[in-house]
């Protein structure tokens, strides 16, 4: 009988030390995967490629950069999403980036990237008008605004976008970035958007 409990005794060491030992392995991959999604989620490491120097020049002194509350929208606050699950998708898909970058260049001179612009322009205005401008929406609550603050024109404009169904890109583009030559968001979505 002795031998039998000896033998239960090891088999539940075995058990007790893999179930450790998964529990360090995975508190681990939690940490390194939570300090990869923060730092590839900075302005650093966003402007760290040449291709995006192009973008980058054309933010830097926007409203969104510069402003009198101090408050900045950095690249990862309008283009990434904010929550757990799309945001680890968005960071998966983004590993094309590294090889239009690296591998097959196909923005790595101004001229490929004005080429490229309204196309990508395009892609992102798409994917703002299906999360419902989930980004702005982040940082820019219509709970918390004080429409009495605001300008005469401003207040009918939201109103009119509220009734309509309309989301925050198909009227504010163009804020952070230079606007593409070719279709907006107006001819994009099918409405008639008011300019930013």
């Amino acid at each position: 009988m002795s031998g039998i409990l000896q033998k239960l005794r090891q088999r539940w060491k075995l058990v007790i030390g893999l179930a450790i030992a998964l529990f360090i392995f995975s508190v681990s991959v939690g940490i390194s995967g939570a300090y990869v999604l923060a730092y590839t989620s900075t302005e650093e490491f966003c402007v760290s490629c040449h291709e995006m120097s192009y973008n980058y020049a054309e933010y830097k002194g926007t409203i969104h950069d510069t402003n009198r509350t101090g408050v900045r929208a950095i690249c990862t606050n309008c283009h990434v999403p904010h929550e757990p699950g799309p945001l680890v998708l968005a960071k998966i898909k983004a590993t094309k980036d590294v090889f239009y970058t690296y591998i097959s260049p196909s923005i790595d001179t101004k001229e490929k990237f004005e080429a490229k612009r309204a196309v990508m322009a395009q892609r992102v205005w798409k994917e703002m008008k299906e999360s419902d401008s989930h980004q702005c929406r982040s940082c820019h609550r219509a709970d918390k605004m004080s429409v009495e603050l605001q300008t005469a024109k401003a207040q009918t404009r939201h109103a009119k976008a509220k009734a309509e169904g309309m989301t925050c890109i198909e009227c504010h583009f163009a804020i952070a970035h230079k606007e593409p030559d070719g279709p907006g968001p107006a001819e994009l979505f099918g409405k008639k958007a008011a300019a930013n």
